[in-house]
């Protein structure tokens, strides 16, 4: 009686799509992590007492929420049939430069939100004008103030959480 195999992703594109449990699981997860981090690193630095704390947690959540289904596609994608090794190094890539940024894109829209009472007409010259410079000064901000709070367990969680996914995908 002959074998039959189990089907096998065909290609770069279909390997990068990850499976529905990794992609929904994974995100929740990676976004609790997140959070979880920024809690601890704003509890350090001043034992929760901000006024914008909450604000903050949820910020963190739905950035690393929102980072990881792009951030798994795009490191799987880029590893596609690669050592184990080289798995690890796209997944700590794609993952930190993915929450990094959409954690910054949240923290730009929030930013631009606030600030929009002050700003001209929606679709002017001078709206545009505004409206990336706005930007660009919420990314900076968070660069410089903001990615700290990735770091009392980001790191750790990173690391780990790339190991998994660099031993567990093919």
């Amino acid at each position: 009686m002959a074998q039959v195999e189990p089907a096998r992703p065909r290609g770069r594109f279909a390997a990068a799509v990850p499976p529905l449990p990794l992609l929904v699981l994974g995100a929740l997860c990676w976004g609790v992590m997140m959070a979880f981090s920024a809690s601890l690193a704003i509890y350090c630095r001043n034992g929760l007492q901000t006024d914008s704390a909450l604000d903050l947690v949820v910020l963190y959540f739905l950035g690393g929420l929102l980072a990881w289904p792009c951030s798994i596609s795009v490191a799987r994608f880029s590893a596609y049939s690669k050592p184990t090794e080289t798995r690890f190094a796209a997944f700590v890539l794609w993952l930190s430069l993915g929450t990094m940024a959409m954690t910054a894109f949240l923290f730009a829209m929030d930013y631009r939100i606030f600030y929009s009472r002050w700003h001209a007409p929606f679709g002017s010259l001078v709206w545009m004008f505004q409206f990336a410079f706005t930007g660009a000064s919420a990314v900076y901000q968070f660069a410089v103030l903001g990615s700290r709070l990735f770091m009392p367990l980001g790191l750790p969680f990173l690391l780990v959480t790339s190991l998994y996914l660099a031993r567990r995908t093919r």
